[in-house]
């Protein structure tokens, strides 16, 4: 059975990030799993503010473009997604919204979103682990763009004391769930592979 080509994208670019470490610690699990792992960084698909009307004037940024090909590449996508103001990052959010409007070769809206499985978490030094910026993205992902989103997600705690000096999770309960959740994307994935 062929390995599912899986997409790992930290919600945020911030030098030092809890999701950048998190983003990083699920593609060395998935890595370990036997999936072909792809991680990426959004401040590599520099975006402007979505804007309805360059999308009127078929006039996409290029890095929209790029970044929805790149998932449609792939049989599952992980996000790490940090929490601000109760939901998900700005750069998140216009990541999502720009690459929901791409259409190429009279693609369906969405077409990035669908027939592949998505897996979100979130790390956060507050004691709800980013939760409030999952329910965010699953309801954009989900009621917005008709993804499918596994059941499974977490949330790592106080993450400013989470990871050891070798970016692994520190509690083993929680680092357990991760790896579950993980096991989850693959399997799923591979129905799309």
């Amino acid at each position: 059975m062929p390995s599912p080509k899986i997409l790992v994208i930290p919600g945020s670019n911030r030098a030092g990030s809890h999701n950048v470490r998190l983003a990083a610690l699920a593609a060395k699990e998935l890595t370990l799993i036997d999936a072909d792992v792809t991680r990426i960084s959004l401040q590599d698909y520099p975006l402007p503010l979505y804007d309805a009307d360059l999308e009127v004037r078929n006039d996409l940024p290029a890095n929209a473009v790029k970044l929805k090909q790149m998932m449609m590449a792939h049989h599952g996508v992980f996000i790490a997604s940090p929490e601000y103001s109760a939901s998900v990052t700005p750069l998140l959010k216009n990541a999502i919204d720009w690459v929901s409007r791409v259409r190429e070769r009279n693609d369906p809206l969405y077409a990035a979103f669908r027939n592949r499985v998505f897996a979100i978490s979130a790390a956060s030094p507050e004691r709800s682990g980013g939760l409030r910026s999952l329910m965010a993205l699953r309801q954009i992902l989900e009621l917005g763009c008709g993804a499918l989103v596994i059941p499974e997600q977490v949330a790592v705690q106080q993450a400013d004391q989470a990871f050891d000096d070798m970016d692994n999770l520190i509690e083993l309960r929680t680092a357990n769930l991760l790896r579950a959740q993980l096991a989850r994307l693959v399997e799923m994935a591979r129905l799309f592979a």
